[in-house]
């Protein structure tokens, strides 16, 4: 009889533990960065990262991916190691990763392809000015394209600057 009521405590403790462990993954896996930079602050939709970036007058990077997509997993992970990256997101963007599609035919100038990464200026302006480097899906970055994705970052900063005449922090 003590036997048997060991094997059911043990089988509760277990279990118990099973599912604190899925919550603790669950939880972890529901953050907006989604993978992306733990340490940047994130906004949910399109529609608050344009209000955002035009109330704190910095420019929204949007990352548009899939969760199952070989190339936007490569692209993650390539952003999240690459420090300026991670900097400059944190302190210099509005920043919003969507695993779906917006309505709004402006992040979709070429096509409806990911990982695309576009920039908007805090006027709402999408800046096709800012793009990667491959002529057939123009707001591409693969993974070994971060130097390029910074520089485009920096580009994104510095236009901000000189279309509002202010180069303070540059």
């Amino acid at each position: 009889m003590q036997h048997w009521m060991f094997c059911v405590l043990f089988l509760c403790f277990v279990f118990c533990d099973v599912s604190t462990q899925r919550k603790k993954k669950e939880k972890k896996t529901q953050t907006l960065s989604r993978g992306w930079g733990e340490d940047i602050t994130w906004v949910q939709t399109y529609e608050e990262g344009l209000a955002k970036a035009h109330e704190s007058n910095m420019p929204l990077m949007i990352i548009q991916h899939l969760e199952d997509c070989q190339y936007s997993k490569a692209l993650k992970k390539a952003f999240v190691e690459h420090a300026t990256i991670q900097r400059l997101a944190k302190s210099d963007f509005v920043m919003l990763n969507l695993v779906h599609e917006t309505t709004d035919k402006n992040l979709s100038p070429d096509g409806f392809y990911v990982p695309r990464i576009m920039f908007v200026d805090p006027s709402l302006t999408v800046r096709a000015d800012i793009t990667g480097k491959y002529a057939n899906r123009m707001y591409t970055y693969e993974a070994g394209d971060m130097d390029f994705l910074a520089e485009n970052m920096m580009k994104a900063k510095i236009l901000l600057k000189s279309d509002h005449g202010d180069h303070d922090d540059l």
